[in-house]
């Protein structure tokens, strides 16, 4: 089983990937904020758990700005290059906040 620091990271990441996915080949907007929103909670959980409140509200904002950042950077290089720049940015950012120190 992965552990939290490596689950997190993926967990942003996919939600950010996914929520696009399914918005797009749905066709219905709220359906992928559905999901972009579940794996948003997820990952904020473990990054509390992982990293502690600050983490947690750090990185949740750190969340919705990918979210939103994506879409002005779309115009300029195209969807899913943009999704998956945020996604694998996001990534990182959760990995480097919850690893372990020491």
């Amino acid at each position: 089983m992965p552990s939290p620091r490596t689950l997190s990271p993926a967990v942003a990441a996919a939600g950010l990937v996914g929520g696009y996915a399914v918005a797009r080949w749905t066709g219905k907007r709220p359906l992928g904020g559905v999901v972009l929103g579940a794996a948003g909670v997820v990952a904020a959980r473990e990054w509390q758990r992982v990293g502690g409140r600050g983490a947690a509200v750090g990185l949740s904002a750190a969340y919705v700005a990918a979210f939103a950042g994506s879409h002005p950077l779309a115009k300029k290089v195209g969807a899913w290059p943009s999704v998956f720049s945020v996604a694998g940015g996001m990534a990182a950012v959760s990995w480097a906040a919850t690893r372990r120190r020491g």
